[in-house]
């Protein structure tokens, strides 16, 4: 038998005015120290609803860790770089890399973007992106828990995205009065973010309700299980699990480094334009699945 996983901490994340001007909200998911988040860096959910044609965002760039993206609602970017609702996309930024994410028209859209730690040795991996359609996300539906795996493997699911750092992330929905018992490795770093309804989670059965963040013990065992049982609504959630690196970082501005120095050199590569855009990486780093 394995331990159930332990709900240890639930709070609402803070709904604010988000960068791109009016029409944007913006929720910042992760509220722990890094050393109780770790891999999980950072987590945004955007909320934008754009009533003009005025061109939002642009050209930026990363180093250093990997951007998750999974748009929930609507769509983003043009032709090959387009992202519509349940599709995911991976970019390991590594050694550094300029990517651009412009809203040029009237839309509505929701997307969650995790910014997440590299293991040390691939702290400067070679820049590539993966693209995960929607009609191509493993998905199954089994007494009442319908679930869309993203990435790892979950649910009998085995998502085909390549992992730097081990990480499952997937979509549930749990119909009213039904339950999800899964197991996940126990050391995992685990959280879930409530998209609709509410669930009783663990033993405790603590109760984490929409828009709230749930996060569970790591344990000992090599594995544990994940209790899930709907509210009276049923639920719809994200579930992030992913294997800690445990190493210090350095955090500044768009970049993910060891050190200060480090990031310094980052900003002058950029400055002088040695980071390269994402368009521009060789044909094997660009995996559309």
């Amino acid at each position: 038998m394995t331990t159930i996983k332990k709900l240890q901490q639930i709070y609402s994340p803070p709904a604010q005015a988000g960068f791109l001007g009016r029409g944007h909200i913006a929720r910042p998911v992760i509220q722990l120290d890094f050393s109780e988040s770790d891999p999980f860096i950072m987590l945004m959910d955007d909320m934008l609803d754009k009533k003009d044609d005025a061109p939002a965002g642009g050209p930026h760039p990363h180093a250093g860790f990997e951007t998750v993206t999974l748009m929930l609602e609507g769509e983003i970017g043009e032709g090959p770089d387009n992202l519509l609702g349940n599709s995911f996309e991976m970019m390991t930024a590594g050694a550094g890399v300029v990517h651009t994410e412009t809203i040029t028209k009237q839309t509505k859209l929701r997307i969650l973007q995790l910014w997440l730690n590299l293991p040390k040795k691939d702290r400067w991996a070679k820049p590539r992106v993966q693209k995960l359609s929607a009609a191509h996300t493993p998905s199954r539906s089994d007494n009442g828990v319908t679930v869309r795996t993203y990435s790892g493997s979950f649910f009998g699911l085995s998502s085909p995205v390549l992992n730097h750092t081990p990480m499952i992330l997937a979509e549930i929905k749990i119909e009213e009065g039904k339950s999800l018992r899964e197991l996940l490795p126990g050391a995992f770093t685990t959280f879930i973010y409530v998209l609709e309804g509410s669930v009783q989670a663990g033993e405790e059965k603590g109760i984490v309700t929409k828009d709230q963040v749930g996060w569970f013990d790591r344990a000992d065992e090599s594995l544990s299980t994940l209790l899930l049982e709907a509210g009276d609504e049923g639920a719809r959630l994200v579930l992030y699990s992913a294997e800690p690196q445990r190493h210090e970082i350095v955090s500044y501005g768009p970049f993910i480094a060891d050190s200060m120095d480090e990031i310094r050199n980052l900003y002058a590569d950029y400055r002088n334009g040695k980071i390269g855009h994402i368009h521009d990486v060789s044909e094997s780093q660009k995996i559309l699945l």
